[in-house]
């Protein structure tokens, strides 16, 4: 690091101080204020957001280490704008009508109280297993590798960036609520998107082009039935990514992380009408397009440039190339002094907002779908207060669970999609179901979220104990709940918690037409149907177009 990188890093703190002083001087009485900005949002903010909230150090680190340790396999959970069109065109009018504050409020109205508390218990188990610990992870060891520290007083460097970087990001997201979060995101969004963009062009210039990165990437096996490091379909015997595994496991875990989880959906909510939440995730798709080209294809470059070297990317202790150190080293290696600072405060503002967001969102969970229900006449400021005391507990939970998570998976990009596929078919199950079908009784929706959970949390803990036990001997608890491949098995749990939200709704009394009236499709009142009607315009459609488009495209180029 260069004394103009330094003066580089020090303006963009400058200036994200600026938001946060701006943003303390708008009005946050109430709960509403301070987790939705007022629902004031337009389709900048929101868009801007939804990309970075998303885009976290999960992307700068995890899939960048994807990229380099298996190619294209990965693209099928990036290249996920056509999902963002799901959320902005089928379930923001359910959203916006029903005025809820989270999706387990969503839940509340559309089955039972009941429902309510799994859903953001198991949103708040998800919160502690991917999005903290990922994020303070990834954030410590980027840190590590591009300022080349090894420890400071005798403390690993590693754990003084990552706590650093949490209590930085803490303070103005506690101070400043959801506005710091959307403001802040409209100056870190092109910062992140310039940065990358530069690693981008000049690991390609280094590499001599793009055919060089496919050729080399194209002569590299992934397995034994002849795919290549290019190969986005692979056949379905490959023990990792399975074609018909890959579409049917990152739809599933996409439909539930970008149409019903809380921590993307806030920001949609926040809005302050339905055209404006609509164009905001028809924003963010185009945004969502970006990310393999800007992060995944930059892991593949750092592959072939160890390739052609031998020595590019660091080693583990094992003696094994160090996948997820690949954008950072880019960073370290190739960028001039003053372009390094800035790509490093794209670094920074990808964690920071990713870990904003999280905060915000988790703090909101608590707050409102286990605290204010069992204390509603809590006064407004007070509750603010709670959700700040919840973030800073999730985020102990989330440091403490590192340890475990780092001796799970390899890859941190594998090790967060493969926790998330055995979270999400429960969740998506009854989300889906809730709003398709008229049918779909209160215990019918909420067995189907426990059926999720239990089968969730009894294959995490088989993968920890198995991963870690030697030579366990077979078993069929081992082969359904270890040995299936992941992907596969998420396909197969989403299907059972369909059949068991069917099953027990059939059993049970269907709801009555006014429970659901407005929350499922078919029971729109002629006034909600017109003025969702009114909501969208040919510009709309054109640019949904074009974005299914693009996508259709990328497949068939990676085919």
């Amino acid at each position: 690091m260069f004394t103009l990188d330094w003066i580089v890093i020090g303006l963009f703190a400058v200036i994200l101080v600026a938001i946060v002083v701006w943003v303390l001087k708008k009005k946050q009485d109430s709960s509403g204020d301070y987790f939705l900005a007022g629902r004031d949002a337009t389709w900048l903010a929101i868009g801007a957001s939804i990309f970075a909230s998303n885009i976290g150090s999960e992307h700068l680190i995890g899939l960048a280490g994807a990229g380099a340790s298996s190619g294209m396999a990965m693209a099928h959970w990036e290249i996920q704008g056509w999902m963002i069109l799901i959320l902005g065109w089928v379930f923001v009018p359910f959203y916006s009508r029903s005025m809820v504050y989270t999706m387990p409020e969503f839940l509340e109205r559309r089955y039972n109280p009941q429902s309510r508390t799994v859903l953001s218990f198991i949103s708040l188990i998800s919160y502690v297993l991917t999005k903290v610990a990922v994020t303070v992870y990834a954030g410590g060891l980027v840190f590590q590798q591009v300022f080349g520290i090894e420890e400071i007083w005798g403390i690993d460097f590693f754990w003084i960036a990552a706590i650093g970087l949490v209590l930085i990001t803490a303070l103005y997201t506690v101070i400043g609520g959801m506005r710091s979060v959307l403001y802040t995101s409209i100056l870190q969004t092109p910062i992140l998107l310039l940065g990358s963009l530069i690693i981008l062009v000049l690991g390609l210039k280094e590499l001599g082009g793009w055919e060089n990165m496919m050729q080399i990437c194209g002569i590299t096996d992934v397995n034994e039935h002849g795919d290549k490091m290019t190969s986005l379909i692979r056949s379905n015997s490959d023990p990792n990514f399975p074609w018909l595994g890959a579409l049917i496991g990152s739809a599933i875990i996409g439909f539930w992380y970008w149409c019903t989880d809380q921590y993307i959906v806030q920001r949609v909510l926040s809005g302050k009408n339905e055209r404006e939440a609509r164009r905001g995730s028809i924003f963010g798709a185009y945004l969502k397009l970006l990310p393999v080209f800007l992060f995944l294809i930059p892991g593949m470059i750092a592959y072939a440039l160890h390739y052609n070297s031998g020595e590019f990317l660091p080693l583990l202790t094992d003696g094994k190339v160090n996948a997820d150190a690949a954008f950072p080293t880019l960073v370290a290696k190739l960028l001039p002094a003053g372009v390094k600072g800035l790509v490093v405060c794209g670094i920074l503002a990808a964690l920071m907002s990713s870990l904003a967001s999280l905060f915000n969102s988790s703090s909101m969970l608590f707050t409102i779908d286990f605290y204010k229900r069992f204390r509603p006449a809590t006064p407004e400021k007070q509750l603010v207060r709670v959700g700040q005391l919840a973030t800073v507990v999730i985020v102990i939970l989330g440091i403490l669970w590192i340890p475990i998570m780092r001796g799970v998976g390899d890859v941190l990009y594998t090790y967060l999609q493969d926790v998330q596929s055995v979270l999400a078919p429960g969740i998506a199950a009854a989300f889906l179901l809730g709003v398709t079908w008229k049918r779909a009784s209160a215990k019918g929706g909420y067995y189907g979220l426990l059926a999720g959970l239990v089968v969730g949390l009894t294959r995490l803990g088989a993968k920890i104990y198995y991963t870690a036990a030697d030579a366990a001997p077979a078993s069929l608890f081992k082969y359904v709940f270890f040995d299936i491949n992941w992907l596969f098995f998420c396909g197969w749990m989403f299907l059972f918690c369909i059949l068991v939200v069917i099953a027990v709704s059939y059993a049970t009394a269907a709801p009555s037409p006014a429970k659901i009236q407005g929350l499922v499709f078919g029971t729109s009142t002629p006034e909600q149907r017109a003025a969702s009607r009114a909501s969208w315009n040919g510009w709309d459609i054109f640019h949904t177009t074009v974005i299914l488009a693009i996508t259709a495209a990328f497949y068939i180029y990676f085919w």
